[in-house]
């Protein structure tokens, strides 16, 4: 097991709070809360060790640009392709903004 720890520029405060996923095998669950204006907090809870580059260069591209809502982002992964986190990501946003954060 390895955890990751990053930090992004953002927007705003996410609206709401959301679940998004479920940790089973190959696959991860993404866990959002609204944080103050201004950044996002990520952290990753990974069962395969050695892909902190892999990590890093994904959530960068995904936050990257500093302009989604600032959240603290919890991601428990259970060695899930790169496409999955970027999909799993987007669907807590989405949720939160639709819903208020109710998953």
């Amino acid at each position: 097991m390895e955890r990751l720890e990053y930090e992004f520029a953002a927007g705003q405060s996410a609206l709401g709070r959301t679940v998004s996923g479920v940790v089973s095998s190959g696959d991860l669950e993404v866990l959002l809360e609204p944080a103050t204006a201004g950044r996002t907090k990520v952290s990753v809870q990974t069962s395969v060790d050695g892909y902190g580059a892999t990590w890093k260069a994904l959530l960068e591209r995904v936050f990257g640009a500093g302009d989604l809502p600032a959240a603290r982002i919890e991601i428990n992964d259970n060695g899930a392709t790169p496409g999955v986190v970027r999909m799993r990501i987007e669907q807590a946003y989405e949720q939160a903004a639709n819903n208020g954060g109710t998953p």
